[in-house]
């Protein structure tokens, strides 16, 4: 069964509440590829900012991120709306626009995963 992992945190919120959802969120994403498991970390949401953050070395979650970066996609219309298309173009993280919707440039649809029967966990 696949797994999407959907970080909506906000880095720019600077709180521990923050970064302990994103830590989390990567936690189970490198538990289950580490068990070879169909995984797919998403940043939705205001969640765009995080690859940008994450790349840099001195970030807590950097060498974690690294592990299971090759599994993150981001929220095209999302970045878009929120600015952080330029911060995830630079990560190497794929922006998805697969539903158009009214208002954005087109937004990752999480309703794909769940057609599929896919679990979606959100932090």
């Amino acid at each position: 069964m696949k797994t999407v992992v959907v970080v909506f945190s906000d880095p720019r919120s600077g709180t521990e509440e923050s970064l302990g959802r994103l830590f989390n969120g990567l936690f189970l994403t490198y538990e289950l590829k580490d068990k070879n498991q169909d995984v797919t970390l998403v940043f939705q949401g205001t969640g765009s900012h995080w690859p940008e953050a994450l790349i840099k070395e001195d970030h807590p979650a950097h060498a974690l991120y690294m592990a299971v970066q090759d599994k993150a996609i981001a929220c095209g219309g999302c970045a878009d709306v929120f600015g952080a298309t330029s911060g995830v173009e630079s990560a190497g993280v794929k922006l998805v626009r697969n539903k158009d919707i009214p208002g954005t440039t087109g937004i990752l649809d999480l309703s794909l995963y769940l057609d599929e029967g896919a679990r979606l966990v959100t932090f």
